[in-house]
């Protein structure tokens, strides 16, 4: 899934633009960015990251910045899950 900080109107142009097959959900009051440390307060504005989660709830990878773009670290990382 995705979770953003736009609103709702501007994820389903996005889902539907890029042909997304998974949901994406609307972080625009920023409670989960805080929580996954990725908001900086001051600015109110999130360091782009992808997070891979196994099925126990365990961050497995963290990828951050413009390398968070790519999908291939996630994907790589969520094979890895697959094999175990």
């Amino acid at each position: 899934m995705a979770i953003s900080t736009d609103f709702i109107a501007t994820l389903n142009h996005w889902s539907k633009e890029l042909n997304a097959e998974y949901p994406m959900l609307s972080d625009y009051k920023r409670v989960v960015s805080k929580q996954y440390g990725v908001l900086n307060e001051q600015s109110q504005l999130i360091s782009r990251t992808t997070f891979v989660i196994d099925m126990d709830g365990k961050i497995v990878n963290i990828t951050e910045s413009r390398d968070a773009i790519d999908p291939t670290g996630a994907l790589t990382a969520c094979s890895r899950l697959k094999k175990h």
